[in-house]
């Protein structure tokens, strides 16, 4: 029986996407997140209050800081959930303190592209809720209202160095929906996980997914599916006029489109082909919005300058690739080559959008750099843990908060005991906000009602 349901969590992975998902972000957001709360007088708000923090000093560790930089032998404090210092030898009182000797320490992983909860195992498809296919827009749908909240994959993610991670509707749909960032900890309600103040995203897919889904009612183009990227955002600027008149008035897809319009949220685009990548960020301009990131982006590595100008990053797979016709022109040096434009001034995301993947998302990160290393790029690991701390909360809009390990920052962090760019390493410890929320050693991680449910069915 323990077997049966093994499979039944690992055919989740199968859900992931369901139809791809594409990605938007503001060029000089670099992580801001205003208060983005939605203006629905408080209604749906982050309700997440941090577990309580300890006060700690990890001594001897090597650092990655995910802003690209690399520490031996250092100590890092904590307390109050935030970080307190780094550096050499600190004079910390009253603290617990940890010998890391050997170890590593990171920021917290954050995965920008993930369906755990509208995709939760076991993977039936009684809970398959990550895409309302029933119509080529439906901004009106929030990815939040079909997550589950006890989906057992989360603690998965979660030993794997997981502490934040963004949950996207799938891309049957031009326009999927609201997706949100949640905090990786153990909760009865969505609002109990919501990273606070994170701004929503909008998901919006370019290429087979839409018409192929609606190939029969329409589009069944990519000519078609900008004909309704382009109606549907003249309908946004219409609602936006017509506000104006009627601040009252509600239109709850346009609602979402015109929150887009105004910078409040970021559009996050599934899309593989590099001259789609370019139609899109010509619609964007069009209607004066911006694209945060190109989510998949097999074909990110043609137009790395144009998406480093337009300060637009690519969240990317190491080396999954020619499963349909639009992912087949691939190249294993895609994140690097992302990294590497204009410069090094490009924004490369190494992303799971499957809930197999996620939990071992610094093996993918070891994958791509040695992938660019052998292109030719000289491209450390310091600079490499960028691309899963500190460049995904940017296209969230959560980098001041969270991705490195910068003082005053949410103490999300991981101990590894080995080097996480090795496929022998496991995560030791995971901290989010200053509370240990995994402990190897222990066998400490959290378990919802759903998970002792099992265990008892499986013992009786």
């Amino acid at each position: 029986m323990i077997k049966k349901l093994i499979v039944l969590l690992t055919l989740a992975v199968l859900y992931g996407c369901g139809s791809d998902a594409p990605s938007i972000f503001k060029s000089e957001i670099e992580g801001s997140a205003k208060n983005f709360e939605d203006d629905i007088h408080g209604t749906y708000a982050s309700t997440y209050t941090p577990l309580k923090s300890e006060n700690v000093v990890i001594r001897n560790a090597t650092i990655f800081d995910g802003n690209g930089n690399k520490f031996l032998d250092y100590d890092v404090h904590f307390s109050d959930g935030k970080i307190k210092n780094l550096g050499l030898d600190l004079e910390v009182e009253g603290a617990r303190e940890i010998d890391a000797t050997g170890k590593y320490v990171t920021p917290g992983i954050v995965d920008n592209h993930s369906h755990m909860g509208v995709y939760p195992a076991p993977g039936v498809r009684t809970s398959s809720d990550g895409n309302e296919a029933t119509n080529p827009v439906t901004a009106e749908v929030w990815a939040e209202h079909s997550v589950w909240s006890q989906d057992p994959q989360y603690k998965l993610a979660l030993a794997g160095g997981v502490t934040t991670f963004h949950v996207l509707p799938g891309s049957a749909n031009l326009f999927g929906g609201r997706g949100v960032t949640l905090k990786n900890v153990s909760a009865n309600t969505v609002p109990d996980m919501k990273f606070p103040d994170a701004p929503h995203s909008l998901k919006m897919a370019c290429g087979e997914n839409p018409k192929r889904v609606y190939r029969s009612r329409g589009p069944s183009t990519r000519m078609g599916n900008v004909a309704g990227y382009r109606k549907a955002w003249i309908g946004a600027e219409n609602h936006k006029k017509r506000l104006e008149r009627d601040p009252e008035h509600r239109d709850i897809k346009n609602e979402t489109l015109v929150g887009v319009l105004d910078g409040k949220i970021l559009v996050h685009n599934h899309c593989y082909r590099a001259d789609e990548m370019a139609t899109m960020i010509n619609i964007s301009q069009e209607f004066g919005y911006k694209v945060s990131t190109f989510h998949h982006g097999v074909e990110a590595y043609k137009i790395a300058d144009l998406l480093a100008d337009e300060g637009i990053c690519a969240a990317l797979w190491a080396d999954w690739w020619g499963f349909k016709h639009e992912a087949y022109d691939m190249t294993i040096a895609n994140i690097a080559i992302v990294d590497q434009a204009r410069g090094g001034t490009g924004c490369a995301i190494v992303h799971s959008d499957s809930a197999s993947g996620i939990q071992r998302l610094n093996q993918e990160a070891a994958k791509a750099l040695a992938a660019g290393r052998r292109a030719g790029f000289e491209i450390s690991e310091a600079r490499a843990m960028t691309w899963l701390t500190k460049n995904p909360a940017k296209s969230l809009g959560i980098l001041d908060k969270t991705g490195t390990l910068d003082l005053g920052k949410d103490a999300d962090l991981v101990i590894w005991d080995g080097n996480p760019f090795s496929v022998y390493t496991k995560a030791e410890q995971v901290y989010i906000d200053g509370a240990l929320t995994f402990d190897k050693a222990s066998n400490f991680m959290p378990h919802t009602d759903f998970d002792i449910g099992i265990k008892e069915w499986e013992e009786k």
